[in-house]
């Protein structure tokens, strides 16, 4: 018995053995800087309540099997933290500067959580990254400025975060860049001019950015351009004329000024906000325009209002200083339901020609209050029109003057 009891004893420190090795085996199969690179950056980190993400990063296995963690040969290449699901709790804590270390790196990204702290400097030296996202946290600081070192870097989304500063010219120097998305942040100074003629989505939207914007400042590859809730000035039909590639265009909230160029409206811009600026002058599409919705209220647009928006499904022209009378052809397309939104009031137009016992569509909507003459249909006007109905005499007549 004692015998057979010393035999199961050695094979039981044989397996012991075994086991060791075999788990030795497995994380040597890392490189050793990107093993000890990938143990500080689980340090720095946490699940939130509810999530249970860093569970799987157990440091007797293979980290290349650890969750968001993807390798090549013996390199991290893809670092994915947090659990991508909707509605995950996310991760908190910091992003640890040994990030760095992973210098085979290529695509980088944290899902929204609770994660602190500023940008580790140590980014610049993840020289083949192409993907770095780190959106919805409460990152704070600025962006380095050696973020502009990365010259393989195609997206940038930094979004939802509480970043501040400047965006360093060199970001815009990066040749290969197609998506920046910084809105949502605390961005002061200018926008620096963007140099890659591949770049389709540039978003700073919801910062506080000023400065005018030169006419060569964004690539002709643009095609979804948001600026709006920033403080941006200057005239931009220069700039808009060039960037004919567009399908969506947002530059609301900012104090714009000069004309907007008649081309712009001819562009396959699927929605185009323009509002709540200090554009002037009058505004003459050069076609038909096909744009579903067009908003270019709260500025000071003057001049007829060209009959070839009569097309557009959703026009906000309100809070303008357009004169004279509705085209006919806005009231055709009204009442056969064609256009569902059609805002005028707060401007000086003297008539429309349109039977006032007719009956809108419910799906139609008009509002033409507060203008140089009696509103002859009642709809409800949205309740920011005020209640006047009509513009008093003494201005209508300063206008025409």
């Amino acid at each position: 018995m004692a015998k057979q009891g010393g035999m199961h004893l050695g094979s039981y420190a044989l397996f012991l053995v075994a086991l060791f090795q075999w788990g030795f085996l497995a994380v040597a199969i890392l490189d050793p800087v990107d093993f000890l690179a990938l143990q500080s950056i689980r340090k720095s980190l946490h699940d939130l309540p509810g999530s249970n993400y860093l569970a799987s990063w157990d440091f007797t296995s293979d980290p290349c099997n650890f969750a968001g963690v993807y390798c090549e040969s013996d390199r991290v290449v893809a670092l994915n933290l947090g659990d991508p699901r909707a509605g995950s709790p996310g991760l908190t804590g910091r992003i640890d500067s040994a990030i760095g270390k992973l210098s085979a790196l290529v695509e980088l990204s944290i899902v929204p959580g609770r994660i602190y702290g500023s940008l580790p400097v140590s980014f610049s030296q993840l020289k083949g990254l192409r993907f770095l996202a780190i959106s919805r946290n409460f990152v704070s600081g600025n962006i380095p400025a050696t973020l502009g070192e990365l010259r393989r870097l195609k997206t940038l989304d930094l979004s939802y975060n509480q970043l501040t500063g400047g965006i360093p010219h060199s970001i815009g120097t990066l040749p290969e860049l197609t998506n920046v998305i910084l809105c949502h942040n605390h961005f002061s100074g200018s926008v620096p001019p963007f140099r890659s003629q591949v770049l389709t989505r540039l978003d700073l939207k919801h910062n506080a950015l000023s400065g005018s914007l030169a006419p060569n400042s964004l690539p002709a590859s643009l095609q979804s351009l948001s600026l709006s809730w920033n403080q941006l000035t200057g005239p931009v039909d220069n700039l808009l004329s060039r960037l004919n590639k567009l399908n969506y265009l947002d530059l609301s909230l900012n104090q714009f000024t000069g004309p907007i160029p008649g081309r712009l409206f001819s562009f396959a811009i699927t929605n185009l906000q323009l509002e709540r600026n200090l554009f002037s002058g009058p505004v003459q599409p050069a076609n038909q325009v096909t744009i579903p919705t067009v908003d270019l209220s709260h500025n000071r647009l003057s001049g007829h209002i060209s009959p070839l928006f009569s097309t557009v499904q959703n026009l906000y022209l309100n809070n303008n200083q357009f004169t004279g009378k509705v085209p006919a052809s806005f009231v055709n397309r009204l009442l056969s339901a064609s256009i569902r939104i059609l805002y005028l009031q707060h401007n000086y137009l003297t008539g429309i020609e349109i039977n006032p016992t007719a009956e809108i569509p419910l799906r139609s909507s008009i509002c033409l209050q507060y203008n140089c003459m009696v509103p002859p249909v009642q709809t409800a006007c949205p309740l920011k029109a005020g209640k006047e109905k009509i513009r008093p005499t003494a201005q209508c007549n300063e206008w025409k003057g």
